[in-house]
């Protein structure tokens, strides 16, 4: 028997989760585990060239989402259905890699959420099993106490939305949330029973896993004594895990601007934009009067807006790209802020290269993460919008005049990236976190 642990990881198949995943995986691979990871056939195919990379560290394998070939991926109700077509799959995958690898089976199964069920699977098997939460602990909490939300009569318990405005503290140490704007709200009453269905399932991980710290999230991570931030997983010198091809050169490009003078502007992998919102930002950016980089991700069929750039846009100082790789790009002495949807993965890479913020939320976790950057850890600003429900170029070239001046933000940043690269030093309370999980995996 091999004296360290086989783990099956197994992400919810969009690129906000595989991400975290993928980087989880390098950093246990790092330590000695032997690491199958397990993707869509889809998602293979789209991610050829990673695999390819990444194959010395880990073992791919596949299973089919049970999706027709042109069904739309970022359409978060049909990979939902996951749950009815993939599990006497996985549980048969499992039973073969356990036959085949005698001597090193796997002893567990790692999952992020919308896919609990894997968790069940294991269980029957008699299989250790884990959540690695690819948002903050804080959302995590919010889910956790949906039960409670329902009892004081806070939510309604079909759809999960409000049955009044107000403002709730979930928990100790952390910022007031609008009833409209708990994580579920903006996703559909589907996507809601989906969850309470979910969190029960997660229930069987023994261990859930954050990338987070306990200096960022204090009050959610009191919580639940499973509840162990392994934050931020930053430590691989690997930066592609995506669909789409990033580009390169935007590094050498920003090597020709002086410390703290580019403005870089990116909403994530599945955030769209409305058009006339598009062409205000746009203007805006070209009003700053400074060098932007901006990632407009590709069009493609699915997508229900196409860009369209303004007449009066010249973008002479920017550079716009497809797709960005946003972990150096945040480590480059040249970026002064960053302009973000606010998701965790953006926000824990923003923290590392000790990055001020500018916010615009757009569903989800995004406005806690927000209310976390604004008024607690206060490390950046919002974006208002305006009476018809627009951010206009005027408010973005206002924010980020009065962020870039802000010293005091740029010190409170400066401290937290200072006490995150502590945290996932050798002796730091995150790396020791870890070690934990390894040595409970083993046995």
């Amino acid at each position: 028997m091999s004296s360290f642990p086989h783990f099956l990881v197994m992400p919810y198949p969009i690129l906000g989760h595989m991400n975290p995943l993928l980087q989880f995986s390098q950093v246990l691979a790092t330590r000695g585990c032997k690491i199958t990871f397990l993707i869509t056939e889809f998602n293979q195919k789209r991610m050829k060239g990673e695999i390819e990379h990444l194959g010395e560290h880990m073992k791919f394998v596949t299973l089919p989402d049970g999706l027709d070939p042109e069904d739309d991926r970022s359409d978060q109700s049909k990979i939902l259905s996951l749950r009815r077509t993939m599990p006497s799959k996985l549980h048969k995958l499992i039973q073969d890699i356990n036959a085949l690898e005698c001597d090193n089976k796997i002893t567990c199964i790692v999952v992020s959420k919308n896919i609990g069920w894997a968790l069940e699977v294991g269980h029957e098997l008699g299989i250790k099993g884990a959540l690695l939460w690819p948002a903050s602990a804080t959302s995590f909490a919010s889910f956790q106490s949906i039960p409670k939300l329902i009892d004081e009569g806070i939510i309604d318990p079909q759809t999960g939305l409000p049955t009044r405005k107000q403002e709730i503290q979930l928990l100790p140490n952390s910022p007031m949330m609008d009833t409209a704007k708990l994580p579920w709200c903006s996703l559909g009453k589907n996507f809601f029973l989906h969850m309470v269905q979910d969190t029960q399932s997660l229930k069987l991980g023994e261990w859930w896993l954050c990338n987070t710290t306990c200096d960022l999230e204090p009050g959610a991570l009191a919580m639940s004594p499973r509840l162990l931030p392994i934050g931020p997983l930053m430590q691989t010198d690997t930066n592609k895990s995506s669909f789409w091809r990033e580009d390169p050169t935007c590094l050498n490009w920003l090597d020709q601007f002086p410390p703290q003078s580019v403005v870089y502007v990116s909403f994530g992998s599945l955030a769209v934009m409305d058009p006339n919102q598009f062409k205000e930002l746009a203007i805006g950016l070209d009003l700053l009067n400074k060098p932007f980089l901006w990632v407009v991700r590709p069009s493609n069929d699915h997508n229900k807006v196409k860009n369209a750039y303004p007449n009066e846009f010249h973008g002479s100082k920017g550079k716009i790209i497809s797709w960005a790789p946003q972990k150096k790009i945040l480590n480059h002495p040249s970026i002064a802020c960053f302009i973000t949807h606010c998701g965790w993965n953006s926000i824990i890479e923003g923290v590392c290269g000790g990055i001020p913020f500018l916010c615009w939320p757009f569903f989800s976790d995004q406005f806690i993460n927000k209310s976390y950057i604004c008024d607690v850890w206060k490390v950046g600003m919002g974006l208002d919008k305006d009476e018809n429900g627009l951010i206009s170029k005027g408010e973005i070239r206002k924010k980020v005049e009065q962020l870039l001046g802000n010293e005091d933000i740029k010190v409170r940043s400066l401290k937290l990236m200072e006490l995150m690269v502590d945290n996932s030093a050798e002796e730091g309370q995150s790396s020791k976190n870890l070690e934990k999980f390894i040595n409970w995996a083993k046995g």
